[in-house]
């Protein structure tokens, strides 16, 4: 039996054990996994796959999907900018969804498997709307109608955009409850514990990331090129076709998993701690360790001198409150929102202390919005010749940081990661916290590079001869953020992960994507403000054109450089913050993740 034993049972019969229990996982059918047959790489294998082919679609499609609202839907420029952002933001903001059902009612496979389907249905009903001309607004230029006050492009509307709307926010639905539980079934594929253990689980973030990186790198490359060489309808039938093959991957591994049964609701324990809180708020919290009931009765900061060591959060002690039996001889009977484990207590406390490194990630992922949208507008304007007739989609210049992290991925495992880890004593090389950091203070010179080459693109357009600047005047800009998001992106995934206890990986999982959805949300924010702000005195807004010629595109790049420097600061000040707020001790009903080294 697959049985994960670093949390002791609480008194028999007692519903406040549960969440302290020890994690039991199950095979397809419902039965005791066995170590040898179930889990390991050979099962990750099959969700990398899932992994893989799911990017590779709906990147393909949210990657490019500036171009086709714009120029097949006839929405103006911001608008289309602001239409693709909100996509991208509810597809991360739906995350959260996948995390809370898998957790609670479904668990990671089945959610898997339900969403997936859903999203493939997006993606169908997306090509034949491109495919059937019925179902589009009549063909017209947009740039030619910006240029001039005689031809108007009819935008979309009615049924036709119903439809649009509707399969967009069908595949948005789909990935956003896909997303989490891909990083946490693979992720359960192998135990949480320190040494080899630790350094697997490790390596698979590392993987992960790879398989992200090639599905990308295909997307924005192949699939690009389709949509732009036989049109959006056969690139979004494309895009069906991979996601299509994802599920088969994901269902030919249903033989090796290791399952996680669903707990039940993850806001009742939540908000069982928070009721108990208030309701016990008068109580003292007893300061002797003399005496330990492991899940009644026992204060989060009394210890167990026989349990292993693990971490705990030393702030918000009011919560503490929530599991100090009642000393006064009261009533015989306690009420189940009454008292509660220390586990409990500690959860809570962990996802009050992850929101400030959470929201410190937004400003970066609103950086990764302007990449997907202004930036592709950016290529658009240039000289996109390759050599002789061949012309590069703007939208593949997107893949150059993924064809460069494939070979970076690999090597961050194999030479990086030994050489730091012989000078930090961390299994990992560094913390996923300093992890995080790097990427954070690095994508700062993403947008100087990205301003500084719009202030020429657009010197050299509007000057006499009218030159082109070539389109891989902008390749740094997204080297520069693809390295990056290889230390941000893997490092706030592994320590999400890492800080949740039984029942919660998904939901805190999926929290890494919440902060994608609030940097596209927030992305849409400052461009309507920033238009609103720059046009006051009568004049045209920095972004309230469609022509870029005419924008100020390399202004707003530079405020974005300067929010991005702020944030970095502002998350030194919460990483070490956390980092204080972390203790090692040892907490009855509390497990540990196994890992040796602090985040």
């Amino acid at each position: 039996m697959d049985v994960e034993s670093s949390r002791q049972q609480g008194p028999k019969g007692d519903s406040n054990s549960i969440a302290a229990a020890s994690e039991v996982f199950v095979d397809w059918r419902g039965r005791p996994c066995e170590p040898q047959k179930h889990g390991g790489m050979k099962a990750a294998v099959f969700v990398l796959g899932i992994q893989a082919f799911e990017i590779m679609a709906i990147a393909a499609v949210g990657n490019n999907l500036i171009t086709y609202v714009f120029n097949e839907m006839h929405f103006p420029l911001s608008k289309s900018a602001n239409i693709v952002t909100n996509f991208i933001g509810t597809v991360f903001l739906l995350s959260l969804l996948g995390g809370f059902l898998s957790d609670s009612y479904l668990g990671s496979f089945w959610t898997m498997l339900i969403f997936g389907f859903v999203e493939l249905s997006g993606f169908i009903l997306l090509a034949v709307q491109a495919h059937l001309p019925q179902l589009r607004p009549p063909a017209c230029n947009m740039m030619a109608a910006a240029s001039s006050s005689a031809e108007q492009c009819e935008e979309v509307g009615g049924v036709k955009a119903g439809i649009f709307f509707a399969a967009l926010y069908l595949v948005a639905l789909g990935s956003g409850c896909l997303k989490p539980n891909i990083i946490a079934h693979g992720a359960d594929q192998f135990r949480r514990r320190g040494g080899d253990d630790g350094k697997r689980l490790s390596s698979y973030f590392n993987a992960a990331y790879f398989s992200f990186c090639v599905g990308e790198m295909v997307a924005l490359t192949l699939l690009v090129w389709v949509q732009t060489r036989s049109g959006m309808d056969v690139g979004f039938g494309v895009s069906a076709g991979a996601m299509g093959i994802g599920l088969v991957s994901l269902v030919a591994g249903v033989f090796f998993y290791r399952n996680k049964p669903p707990q039940g609701s993850i806001c009742t324990p939540i908000a069982k701690v928070l009721v108990a809180a208030v309701t016990q708020r008068k109580q003292v919290c007893p300061a002797s360790t003399s005496t330990v009931q492991p899940f009644t009765g026992t204060c989060a900061r009394e210890i167990l001198l026989d349990t292993p060591s693990i971490r705990r959060i030393n702030k918000f002690m009011f919560l503490d409150k929530a599991c100090v039996k009642p000393q006064d001889g009261g009533s015989s009977k306690e009420s189940a929102w009454g008292l509660c484990t220390a586990a409990e207590v500690e959860q809570v406390k962990v996802l009050l202390c992850v929101v400030p490194i959470f929201a410190c990630t937004i400003v970066f992922n609103t950086i990764l919005a302007q990449l997907q949208t202004f930036s592709v507008q950016q290529g658009s304007a240039m000289d996109t010749r390759l050599a002789g007739s061949f012309h590069v989609p703007p939208a593949s210049l997107q893949a150059i940081p993924y064809i460069m992290l494939i070979a970076l991925v690999p090597a961050y495992e194999a030479v990086f990661v030994p050489a730091v880890r012989r000078l930090t004593g961390v299994s990992t090389g560094i913390t996923p916290l300093q992890r995080i950091g790097v990427g954070l203070f690095s994508v700062t010179f993403s947008m100087v590079a990205a301003a500084l080459v719009e202030a020429r693109r657009r010197h050299t357009s509007v000057s006499a001869d009218g030159r082109a600047l070539s389109i891989f005047w902008i390749a740094p800009q997204f080297l520069v953020f693809g390295l990056s998001e290889m230390f941000t992106a893997v490092g706030l995934i592994e320590f999400f992960y890492k800080q949740s206890l039984s029942g919660m990986q998904a939901f805190l999982t999926s929290m890494t994507y919440c902060s994608y959805s609030f940097g596209f949300y927030l992305s849409s924010v400052l461009v309507s403000l920033v238009n609103t702000v720059t046009s006051r005195n009568g004049g045209d807004g920095w972004l309230s054109n469609n022509d870029l010629d005419k924008d100020r595109l390399d202004l707003f790049y530079w405020l974005l450089a300067g929010l991005s420097i702020l944030n970095f600061f502002n998350f030194l000040f919460w990483s070490r913050w956390y980092t204080n707020s972390v203790e090692t001790v040892q907490v009855a009903g509390v497990g540990a993740d196994g890992g040796e080294e602090r985040d």
